[in-house]
């Protein structure tokens, strides 16, 4: 692993940062050594490896799924570094048009994001903003050209709501996406719990309190909140490795049960 060549400006080196941590965990090389460090933390506590590649499967299945329901278009919140199995590249295997809208606040992941969307066509593209204000999403210039509202689109919050305090409400977050997705629409998500282990959730939180955004591990009923208003998908709210494994291994992968997922349909 190296330090990425070039700090964006406005970034702190210094300072671990979720997505960067986020890509140490699945082996990737976009990461400075503060984020190693504290990801060397987090991996110490459990199969934290294992959990980020079960929830990057988990998005695979989850879009495959909703593409083949007839979605064609794609909204990414917080999508992070780019990794394997991105959205636009599932959904071209359905529909090879498929328009993508990647979103992230953090300068690093535009960085890569835009380098990777480099001489793609102009159906995919990436929007600088911060989901905590969601009308800086929905009405950006980038969303209104490839996203058409009164039509089904694919909105995914892929670990990305757990970064949000109570205060900050997450729940609003999603329903202001709600209000704007046509009937037939799709909500993907999924969130951190440590309800099987609270005494590594609060040492784990204890490592993000130095980071520049909190981990809020949630339980069932908070997570269930976030698809109000929409019909929940079967198998429901359920642990990461229960929804629809592709393989056998995704049931038995460790730490399956640090994630709470689900699929949701605009009625």
């Amino acid at each position: 692993m190296t330090n990425p060549p070039r700090v964006p400006k406005g970034i702190n080196p210094h300072v671990p940062n979720a997505a960067r941590m986020y890509d140490y965990y699945l082996g990737g090389k976009d990461n400075f050594a503060a984020d190693r460090a504290a990801a060397e933390k987090i991996m110490a506590l459990g199969p934290s490896r294992e959990i980020c590649l079960a929830n990057r499967r988990f998005l695979g299945r989850a879009v495959r799924h909703v593409a083949g329901l007839g979605i064609d278009q794609f909204i990414d919140l917080g999508t992070g570094l780019p990794n394997q199995n991105n959205v636009h590249e599932v959904a071209r295997e359905v529909h090879p048009g498929a328009h993508v809208v990647y979103v992230d606040y953090d300068p690093v992941v535009i960085v890569h994001a835009r380098a990777l969307l480099a001489g793609a066509d102009s159906s995919i593209t990436i929007v600088h903003a911060d989901i905590r204000e969601p009308a800086t999403v929905l009405d950006a210039p980038e969303t209104a050209a490839l996203i058409d509202f009164s039509r089904p689109v694919g909105v995914v919050f892929l670990g990305v709501l757990h970064c949000l305090t109570d205060a900050e409400d997450p729940w609003g977050v999603v329903g202001a996406f709600r209000e704007r997705m046509a009937p037939g629409s799709a909500l993907i998500a999924s969130h951190l719990t440590d309800d099987a282990h609270p005494d590594v959730g609060k040492a784990a939180r204890e490592v993000y309190d130095e980071a520049d955004a909190p981990l809020i591990h949630r339980g069932h009923e908070a997570v269930a909140r976030l698809f109000e208003g929409f019909d929940v998908l079967e198998p429901g709210v359920t642990h990461v490795g229960d929804w629809r494994p592709d393989e056998a291994w995704e049931t038995e992968l460790a730490g399956g049960e640090w994630w709470y997922v689900g699929v949701g349909r605009k009625p």
